[in-house]
């Protein structure tokens, strides 16, 4: 019978930590290698690989409305970024509720999903949803509002965007009554 130890590489060997990456077992071994960011004395776990494969060790995740007590107003045709204040998942804080923008921390595909509900004057109109990566219109819906009707239903946005680490993602509203 052999004694399994815990063992620790870093791999780096830049002054700041965060420029370095360790793979290690944990003290007590679980049938996992573990990855982290940081020096071998103190690394800061992103994933794990097992029998069954790789697993990050966070999803980024976010989800965020307009406050419930407030409403926000889109002047016609003017593109309006929409206030998200309201931050009710974000697994990586990566939403910045000052700028309402959102960088993921993580490179990989996300999925984006923007439902407004539009009250608008008795005049037939659109919505235009617009998507924008890092400032620049990425992707944009459409969505017709029905005649002589005050509540217009919903426009949505669906779409599926690569970000960097550092990307960012807006939302914009425009509507033409």
């Amino acid at each position: 019978m052999s004694t399994v130890k815990s063992k620790k590489y870093q791999v780096g060997t830049s002054s700041t930590s965060t420029d370095n990456f360790t793979i290690y077992q944990p003290s007590t071994p679980d049938g996992t290698l573990r990855i982290g960011v940081g020096n071998a004395d103190s690394p800061t776990e992103v994933g794990q690989f097992n029998a069954n494969g790789y697993k990050a060790a966070s999803h980024p995740m976010l989800r965020v409305a307009l406050n419930q007590s407030t409403s926000q107003s889109i002047s016609n045709v003017t593109q309006t970024k929409i206030a998200f204040s309201v931050v009710d998942i974000d697994t990586i804080s990566g939403y910045d509720t000052t700028n309402y923008k959102y960088t993921p921390g993580i490179a990989g595909y996300y999925r984006v999903h923007c439902t407004v509900h539009p009250t608008m004057a008795s005049a037939a109109g659109h919505w235009l949803l617009t998507l924008r990566k890092n400032g620049v219109a990425y992707s944009q819906q459409y969505t017709q509002a029905d005649s002589g009707n005050s509540s217009n239903g919903n426009a949505s946005y669906h779409g599926i965007v690569y970000l960097d680490s550092d990307d960012y993602l807006e939302m914009f509203a425009y509507q033409k009554s």
